[in-house]
């Protein structure tokens, strides 16, 4: 699993910072928004006024702590990227690439 982001917090649950890939960088926004059903996700990932993942909120077996579960996907991806926002030092969240 490699680090693919960096993000801070904002008092209004919205998630700052910049995801980095080979092929992507770019700064990014994570926003909670209202669910309309069971399945919908808790936020949405966008860059430039372009929406391109979602989140769900989740909380680990062991500890209880919650994170985000989140799958981004644009055309310039040759395939989704699944990864895990996570509380990190400082007010940093980390974004973690995971297969």
């Amino acid at each position: 699993m490699a680090q693919i982001g960096s993000f801070t917090r904002n008092g209004d649950g919205v998630y700052n910072g910049e995801i980095r890939t080979l092929t992507l960088r770019v700064k990014a926004t994570i926003r909670p928004v209202e669910r309309d059903h069971d399945k919908a996700p808790d936020h949405r990932v966008s860059a430039g006024g372009v929406e391109f993942g979602a989140g769900w909120t989740k909380a680990a077996r062991e500890t209880g702590a919650e994170y985000l579960s989140l799958k981004l996907d644009d055309p310039s991806l040759p395939a989704p990227i699944y990864a895990t926002l996570t509380q990190g030092d400082n007010g940093e969240h980390k974004l973690i690439w995971s297969r």
